[in-house]
């Protein structure tokens, strides 16, 4: 058995995603039994049907335990999203992969265990790298990204707590301190809620950043089901080479992402890596920023 430890918003757990099917396809005619479970990071994680939602949209078939309470997740002592956990038929763990990485190792394991079983299986060659980045060292070559970013109260790291009155609509600037001296700005009407800064009104949020992706997990909100985040760089539409999977672009040129359900949005996807300076602006009310993540090699 495979346990896989994952959440539909994250960045990490997603890239993985392709191996897991492919394992699931391979093997599970020969013993292999993958289960995940969705421990959630965010509050409408626990909805079980935006959960079976995800599952349609990254094409899985395997079972997922959906994990509100955290049991599983205590009971493995977990600690990463993804973690991926392979057992022997007697229940014992025999191989642990933390986070992203170490694909050739856990298919290794999961072949081990089927010979175990029957010594007598015919199984494929091991898979080879989806990515060029999958190959084992080739991670050492990438620059280091701008670090994931949490937007509210509980995780974020607020340099003003003292003008930040939780429940309470303001008008107000923050930023939140990053290696590198990286400043997050907050202007406009922003709810600050536990796990999010909500939109109200006009509002606006500026940073810097390093990688050659970015991504945002964003929820509308009642008022506005529908809503718009409008992104620049560096004072500007983003051009072809820059947009990520879910921008789009308006007949006035302008780019933007069109949010309907909550999951993570795809806002830049280049080839290289850069630095660039990010505006996001909505006024869609209600319209909730969770967190930002960044990749360094695609």
């Amino acid at each position: 058995m495979l346990v896989d430890f994952w959440d539909y918003t994250c960045v990490n757990c997603i890239r993985t995603l392709p191996y897991l099917r492919e394992w699931n396809r391979r093997y599970k005619d020969k013993g292999l039994t993958i289960v995940g479970v969705h421990s959630p990071e965010f509050y409408f994680g626990s909805v079980s049907e935006l959960v079976q939602l995800a599952m349609r949209d990254f094409s899985i078939e395997y079972p997922v335990l959906l994990d509100n309470d955290y049991q599983v997740w205590q009971a493995f002592a977990n600690r990463y999203w993804p973690s991926k956990y392979v057992i022997d038929t007697e229940g014992y763990m025999r191989y642990f992969q933390p986070g992203e990485g170490g694909y050739g190792e856990t298919e290794a394991a999961i072949q081990m265990l089927l010979r175990e079983r029957d010594p007598r299986v015919v199984l494929p060659e091991p898979m080879a790298p989806l990515r060029a980045m999958d190959v084992p060292g080739a991670m050492m070559a990438c620059e280091r990204p701008t670090p994931e970013l949490y937007l509210g109260a509980k995780r974020g790291k607020i340099a003003n707590p003292e003008e930040i009155v939780e429940g309470e609509t303001q008008s107000y600037r923050f930023g939140t301190e990053l290696p590198g001296d990286t400043l997050v700005e907050l202007d406009g009407e922003w709810l600050i809620r536990p796990e999010s800064a909500q939109a109200r009104s006009k509002a606006r949020l500026r940073f810097q950043y390093s990688a050659a992706e970015v991504n945002l997990v964003l929820a509308a909100g009642a008022e506005c089901p529908v809503a718009r985040l409008e992104i620049e760089e560096n004072g500007k539409p983003l051009g072809p080479e820059a947009r990520g999977e879910d921008v789009r672009v308006d007949a006035d040129g302008r780019t933007y992402v069109e949010v309907t359900r909550p999951r993570m949005y795809s806002l830049i996807l280049r080839r290289r890596f850069v630095t660039g300076l990010i505006q996001l602006s909505t006024e869609s009310q209600g319209l909730d920023l969770f967190a930002l993540t960044f990749i360094s090699c695609v």
